[in-house]
């Protein structure tokens, strides 16, 4: 028996929007779940995630650090051996660690899953345990043998195709429910738990069960809508706002099968004594983008639909309430330690970053959250694939090229682009990011500007590389272990 000192029950709802859950403000039913949830939860309308995509965030949830620290990005699609993870310390800790997850990135081979005791992942063609334990070094060693790797990367094929086939039928491809399942056999048989779950309904492609299909986008058949934001990004394909609409109601439709298996999960738990003493966390990893800014998914930018996520904590004790205070995602490795009495066996506890600290975000830069898009190599490539098939070509100083980097407080953001011209924003007065300030005499804008200087100094100062231009440049500029693995993941033919 260990010492820990209470369950931790870690969600991610992958791709949510914070506008789009009831418990913001949203005025379609779709989260009455979360709703509830929120009443014994501290609901945070300031959450900041670190990058706009799920590699990056979840290297900084289950290390601390940020994207240009952890270094997990598309150049490098996996977390060092030497960055240890959440999971890792609350093992050594007496924990029972497990995670549950249909994301292609969160596997032993991008080694997001270390420290996990238990998993299952997006192998909808193998055993939820193919990639667990010994196996896991198995699989290391298939990738680091060309002839090996070559029947793998098939096996990964055949399990995408399989995934796209059921895909169209009703919804039948979401794991959801079996990753519910197993979370709460898991719960049913540990005494002392983390278990960490992703759902994945709400990305691209969405094909929401019927039920929620009916109630919130009746009529809207998901084969006929754009389900491939690279042909709208690369202007291949036209989106109207009546197909928007169709798009968005498929989305509510996909968060509220989220916001209903969530509520058999955390119902069991209340009923089997398993909720009282755990900490809940529910979040976004990030958001997505349905026509803001001409972008579609999220990729290409760093507005705040994408990065300004959910975040409700449950914590036993704690009382629930709403709060402004601004919170880097990545701050949720210490609170969570912090809470389980454990020390970090990779990035030290740090009690400024504990939300459960009374001196939460008491040091230099703490009224700053900061974002970082690394080179967008995978969504570059597939871009300008679409582009090209439709006789367009992608101007090199453009979005579709360009490294990003933001400072944001609640009341102002700036953004720094690699290829087009910096942005800025008064948050308080233009939410939607519409009225670019660079330029102006703003005391705000300027003390965001130059909070993203030092941070930019701290993590390496000016991009260089201005020569690697095109997709098949930036590719070649990877190593060869790189590109193999984004192709076992099925992000690269």
């Amino acid at each position: 028996m260990s010492d820990t000192s209470g369950n931790v029950l870690f969600v991610v709802m992958d791709t949510v929007r914070k506008d789009h859950l009831t418990p913001y403000g949203y005025d379609e039913p779709t989260t009455p779940g979360l709703e509830r949830f929120a009443e014994e939860a501290v609901v945070y309308d300031h959450a900041v995630s670190p990058a706009p995509w799920t590699l990056p965030v979840h290297a900084s949830l289950f290390t601390g650090l940020y994207p240009s620290e952890h270094g997990a990005s598309q150049e490098n699609p996996y977390l060092a051996e030497e960055k240890k993870t959440l999971a890792e310390s609350l093992s050594a800790a007496g924990y029972d660690t497990a995670c549950f997850s249909s994301n292609a990135w969160i596997t032993p081979y991008t080694r997001l899953t270390a420290g996990f005791d238990r998993q299952d992942n997006f192998f909808e063609v193998m055993p939820g345990d193919f990639l667990s334990g010994t196996l896991a070094d198995l699989w290391q060693k298939v990738n680091d043998n060309d002839r090996l790797r070559a029947v793998a990367n098939r096996l990964v094929e055949l399990g995408n195709d399989i995934h796209e086939y059921f895909a169209g039928a009703e919804g039948a491809d979401s794991k959801t429910p079996e990753v519910i399942d197993n979370t709460i056999e898991f719960i049913d048989d540990s005494d002392d738990f983390f278990a960490f779950i992703n759902l994945m309904d709400a990305h691209l492609p969405v094909y929401p069960p019927e039920e929620y299909r009916e109630e919130f986008a009746p009529g809207v058949d998901p084969t006929a809508v754009c389900q491939n934001s690279k042909e709208y990004n690369s202007g291949a394909r036209d989106i109207s706002e009546a197909e928007f609409d169709d798009i968005r109601g498929l989305y509510d439709a996909e968060i509220r099968h989220i916001d209903a298996e969530l509520e058999r999960l955390f119902s069991w738990m209340r009923e089997h004594d398993e909720w009282e003493d755990t900490m809940v966390i529910v979040c976004a990893d990030h958001g997505e983008l349905h026509g803001e800014h001409g972008l579609y998914g999220h990729e290409f930018g760093i507005y705040d639909p994408l990065v300004n996520v959910p975040l409700l904590i449950k914590t036993p004790g704690v009382e629930p309430g709403r709060s402004a205070q601004q919170v880097e995602m990545q701050d949720l490795y210490h609170t969570v330690l912090d809470f389980a009495g454990a020390e970090g066996i990779g990035e030290p506890l740090d009690r400024t970053r504990s939300l459960l600290d009374v001196d939460y975000r008491d040091f230099a830069e703490g009224a700053f959250a900061f974002v970082e898009y690394h080179r967008p190599v995978v969504e570059l490539k597939q871009l300008e694939t679409k582009a090209s098939e439709a006789g367009i070509t992608l101007e090199k100083d453009s979005r579709y090229y360009s490294r990003m980097r933001a400072a944001r407080r609640p009341d102002g953001k700036y953004i720094r682009n690699e290829r087009i011209a910096d942005e800025a924003y008064r948050l308080d007065r233009d939410p939607g990011e519409l009225e670019n300030l660079v330029g102006d005499d703003d005391a705000v804008i300027a003390e965001v500007e130059a909070a993203l200087a030092d941070f930019e100094t701290r993590v390496g100062g000016e991009w260089t590389d201005d020569d690697a231009v095109s997709g098949d440049e930036v590719l070649d500029e990877m190593s060869d272990d790189a590109k193999a693995r984004l192709q076992d993941l099925g992000y690269m033919e």
